[in-house]
């Protein structure tokens, strides 16, 4: 069983980023089956690596949309997006360093920032990208 379902009330409505979300949600999910399975430390590590890298490619892509469309809530967001870097790398160098494990602690945390993200602060530029669509002509 998923610690998080991903479902509609997650999708913005950009393919693109409703896609990375899904991913993201699946790194989060494999994380908590390595956890309670107890997977080796490498595997774990790897894991939260890849969450990380991904978490910072999709960052990317969504300020690059921002800019590209003038979205005016960007600076805020952006900054949402640099706290959570720098948690999650604190988290990653301690995990490395041996100074903590990954744990359920870490994984609460990436769940209720993810989903409280995407439900409130990517849904606002969602519903930006909603009013930025062309209107549907209809056939005379």
């Amino acid at each position: 069983m998923p610690y998080l379902e991903w479902n509609a009330t997650f999708e913005l409505g950009i393919e693109e980023f409703d896609h990375h979300h899904k991913f993201l949600v699946d790194l989060l999910n494999m994380t908590y089956d390595g956890l309670t399975c107890e997977a080796p430390r490498d595997e774990l590590g790897a894991v939260l690596d890849e969450l990380i890298n991904y978490a910072g490619y999709h960052f990317a892509a969504e300020e690059h949309w921002m800019e590209v469309h003038d979205y005016p809530d960007a600076p805020q967001h952006c900054e949402e997006h640099k706290k959570f870097s720098t948690r999650i790398m604190e988290f990653q160098k301690d995990f490395y360093q041996e100074k903590a494990d990954l744990s359920f602690e870490v994984l609460q945390f990436l769940n209720g920032w993810l989903t409280d993200h995407i439900l409130k602060t990517d849904a606002g530029y969602g519903r930006f990208a909603q009013g930025l669509l062309p209107v549907a002509q209809e056939d005379p």
